[in-house]
């Protein structure tokens, strides 16, 4: 008797916390989560922009800072990835600009040439990323005796791509927010799992209850 009391209790225990006051709790901490997680990625979104503005403005110090503070924010920021990262076009074309007007003063056809291949690429691809793939295969392709690299040594072109890695969880509102939201589901599921148990074994073990 014992055991059926001490069971019985167990499912009154049990039941003092309504299962749907349990899930309206959770859909709120869901909404919360989801806004805050929402907002991470606008604040990378918005210091991302301000990278490519420094790059379209050329002040080479200013870029550096906004990227340094793109870095810093996506690093302890969950929900913050990047995607395919970001690219310093415009300052790839200034320093390629630079390059070729150097290389300009011993072979006045190299510039054209160039400017030629650039054209092209540009033509077909808008995103910056197949544009570079297409100029460096050109570059690559063209017969020994304009051999183009001999004459211009164009900038790294990986050099002005960057990527930061978004942590999968961060010690900040969102990352507690989700973690509360963890600890509800579990508390949801142990809860039920309980009284399913605690039914079966009063029906099977109990069974004039």
């Amino acid at each position: 008797m014992v055991d059926k009391k001490q069971v019985r209790l167990s499912i009154k225990q049990l039941r003092r916390i309504k299962t749907w006051q349990l899930v309206i709790l959770l859909i709120l901490a869901g909404f919360i989560t989801a806004t805050l997680l929402r907002l991470n990625n606008v604040g990378m979104v918005q210091r991302r922009q301000a990278v490519l503005i420094a790059d379209e403005n050329g002040n080479r110090e200013d870029i550096i800072s906004r990227l340094h503070e793109l870095q810093r924010y996506v690093a302890a920021h969950m929900n913050t990835n990047m995607g395919d990262g970001i690219y310093l076009e415009h300052q790839y074309e200034r320093d390629r600009e630079s390059a070729i007007y150097e290389a300009s003063l011993q072979a006045g056809s190299t510039e054209n040439v160039y400017k030629k291949i650039t054209d092209a690429c540009r033509a077909q691809y808008s995103v910056w990323s197949r544009y570079f793939q297409c100029v460096t295969n050109n570059l690559n392709s063209m017969p020994a005796g304009q051999d183009f690299s001999t004459t211009v040594k164009l900038p790294n072109i990986g050099t002005y791509k960057h990527n930061f890695v978004s942590p999968v969880w961060s010690p900040d509102f969102t990352g507690w927010s989700l973690v509360i939201c963890v600890i509800i589901a579990i508390v949801i599921i142990v809860r039920l799992l309980g009284l399913i148990v605690l039914k079966i074994i009063l029906r099977y073990r109990y069974k004039s209850i």
